[in-house]
């Protein structure tokens, strides 16, 4: 299985042609691309952390997880009141 890993390992050359092609498509964008990339990738660890912490913590027992349930996440919709009209309707003409 490694033998196969290492055979689609890119090399140095390929690397330097990949960095070329990266340069000619994203030219001015390069470095606001890589800082993207780079925080998404942060965002990601974070995430992928607050789950390992989230499983250790299941798994040892130690931690009750209590909801209050005195307030909400969110908030209820209400319904537009219906208001029925103070005067009859005047009767005039359509124009179209």
């Amino acid at each position: 299985m490694n033998v196969i890993m290492a055979f689609f390992t890119p090399g140095p050359m390929e690397m330097l042609i990949i960095a070329g092609i990266a340069v000619l498509l994203f030219g001015k964008r390069l470095p606001e691309v890589g800082r993207s990339l780079g925080k998404s990738i942060v965002e990601f660890k974070k995430g992928i952390r607050g789950i390992e912490d989230e499983l250790e913590t299941a798994a040892s027992g130690s931690s009750q997880v209590s909801y209050d349930s005195s307030e909400p996440d969110y908030e209820e919709t209400v319904a537009p009141k219906f208001e029925p009209p103070n005067s009859e309707p005047k009767d005039e003409p359509v124009t179209q």
